[in-house]
């Protein structure tokens, strides 16, 4: 009697070809630089969300005071991020899509250098993925990935070389090693995804925003299993998985299940901005068990962080100025800081905690909604899980 194949043997063999060949190692990314934690035991990653950049200054602002209409354009946001970066000195900046508004940029290579020209100018290593204006200019959203891809000091990539086929633009890991002469200097000890959110749904008969699709999750599984083997795995090996955190551009339906009292910062909009749809990634993430925070974009007037069942869930708030805001409400972006234990023979292990805060673009860049997102000692007690 013949056995039944299960489903996800077919998705394996679609997304990485025939099973024989399949081999899926975690770290098989080949970045110009790699992501390690400094001698100081810390790893800052500074958050851009809907830069919404077109044609530089003759773009003009949207939602601001009518004292800053004369003066404000794109050189505002361009301004801002150079701000930020002088700071904050992050060890890695990531955009999470809107980079560019397509509809007014008359040139989308022209807009996507101006936008991301203070990153690559700073010399820190960055990536992106897309929101759902990215490609409405003049390339199309493959188009914009790969010129990204070719920005210098870039780690994004187009999608991972491994795999045979998937859905979207930008779907790749990247591994944050340990303190270089520790005993963790060629182990990973947190994990970064990023993931394609889509744009505009292509059903039919369902209106509204793209989601992230069955092939993504199976790559987010395979992925996070083969990084988790080799964390827990010798040499130093572990008993629980590396911290992960994930980055895209549209928000999760399950971010529609806090009020006031369960999260940190603010939620302005309407509603939330997620798909029509849920398709399961929320869960696929819990299952997984090692991300412990999410960040997106697209709702500008939301900033908060808020946990479900051992994730954050968080938004980083509108950064760029020619985008929808609320005047007299500064623009923003958010900040996400690691740090490693160490020992009382000084040596630096694994990642103790995560917090963030966010930064306003005002005088003083004050920052604001300092939190603890996770906690080895918490996650030790079984707090938040």
């Amino acid at each position: 009697m013949a056995m039944a194949v299960p489903v996800a043997f077919y998705l394996v063999v679609l997304l990485f070809g025939s099973l024989p060949a399949v081999r899926f190692t975690a770290g098989q990314q080949d970045p110009p630089k790699r992501l390690r934690f400094g001698k100081n035991g810390a790893f800052k990653i500074l958050q851009v969300a809907d830069m919404h950049y077109a044609n530089g200054k003759a773009t003009p602002c949207e939602n601001v005071l009518p004292s800053q209409l004369a003066s404000c354009s794109d050189l505002n946001t361009t301004t801002f991020l150079r701000r930020l970066i002088l700071a904050e000195k992050p060890d890695f900046i990531v955009f999470t899509g809107d980079n560019i508004f397509g509809f007014d940029a008359t040139d989308a290579e022209k807009s996507l250098n101006a936008a991301f020209a203070p990153a690559i100018a700073s010399n820190i290593p960055w990536a992106a993925v897309l929101g759902n204006h990215d490609q409405e200019s003049t390339l199309s959203r493959e188009g914009v990935m790969k010129h990204i891809v070719g920005l210098k000091n870039t780690l994004s990539k187009v999608n991972p070389s491994e795999v045979k086929f998937i859905d979207g633009f930008g779907n790749y890991n990247l591994d944050v090693g340990g303190v270089e002469g520790s005993g963790f200097e060629n182990k990973s000890v947190m994990n970064l995804y990023f993931l394609d959110s889509g744009d505009y749904s292509t059903v039919p008969s369902i209106p509204g925003y793209g989601w992230i699709k069955p092939s993504q999750q199976l790559w987010f599984q395979l992925t996070s299993a083969n990084l988790r083997k080799a964390y827990m795995n010798k040499p130093f090996a572990q008993t629980a998985a590396a911290p992960g955190l994930a980055y895209f551009h549209i928000p999760l339906p399950e971010y529609a299940s806090f009020d006031s009292t369960n999260f940190t910062g603010v939620k302005m909009e309407a509603g939330i901005s997620s798909p029509l749809v849920n398709s399961g990634f929320f869960t696929t993430m819990v299952e997984a068990g090692d991300v412990k925070a999410v960040f997106t974009g697209h709702d500008h007037l939301n900033d908060f962080c808020g946990e479900l069942t051992g994730i954050n869930l968080c938004y980083a708030g509108g950064f760029g100025y020619h985008a929808y805001g609320k005047a007299g409400w500064s623009r923003r972006a958010r900040v996400v800081v690691a740090n490693l234990e160490r020992t009382a023979n000084e040596n630096w292990e694994t990642v103790k905690s995560i917090k963030t805060w966010k930064r306003l673009d005002d005088q003083r860049l004050t920052a604001i909604d300092g939190q603890v997102l996770w906690s080895k000692s918490s996650a030790a007690a079984g707090v938040g899980k």
